[in-house]
């Protein structure tokens, strides 16, 4: 590695001047145009404790690449590189570094919530308690 270390503060800024980032306005005009796929990149466990934007798709953080990537042994149908999709997380850092590795992939069409999920509730955007159908709780 040339350079020396990095931090993960380094990375992060790095990542985002190479990113489009959107404010809580600008995700919400997208979401009520309807042409673009949000893509919740945060743990299973911070959707069940905090919720989802709604009509956002899971794509855990630790999977992505593998799901968006056609050529990966675990690419999933309907990620195709001509659509939008607009990542998040609970702060936008980890959707700051995801959103870029995508423009790696060839997914041009992508930008990332700069406040994440975090900002997005506490700008009284919607959200949606997923706890009720989450295969991950466990129920008596």
């Amino acid at each position: 590695m040339s350079g020396g270390r990095r931090t993960i503060n380094e990375l992060v800024a790095e990542a985002k001047a190479r990113i489009e980032e959107l404010s809580v306005a600008e995700l919400q005009a997208e979401i009520d145009g309807g042409d673009v796929t949000v893509v919740d990149i945060r743990d299973f466990r911070e959707r069940i404790e905090k919720g989802v934007i709604p009509g956002s798709v899971s794509v855990p953080r630790g999977m992505l690449e593998f799901w968006f990537d056609p050529e990966s042994p675990y690419a999933r149908e309907g990620f195709e590189f001509a659509d939008r999709y607009v990542l998040y997380c609970a702060g936008g850092q980890r959707s700051a570094l995801a959103t870029d590795v995508l423009g790696e992939l060839g997914f041009a069409n992508v930008a990332h919530l700069d406040v994440g999920f975090n900002g997005w509730a506490e700008a009284g955007g919607a959200v949606e308690d997923v706890s009720e159908r989450s295969g991950w709780v466990r129920r008596s």
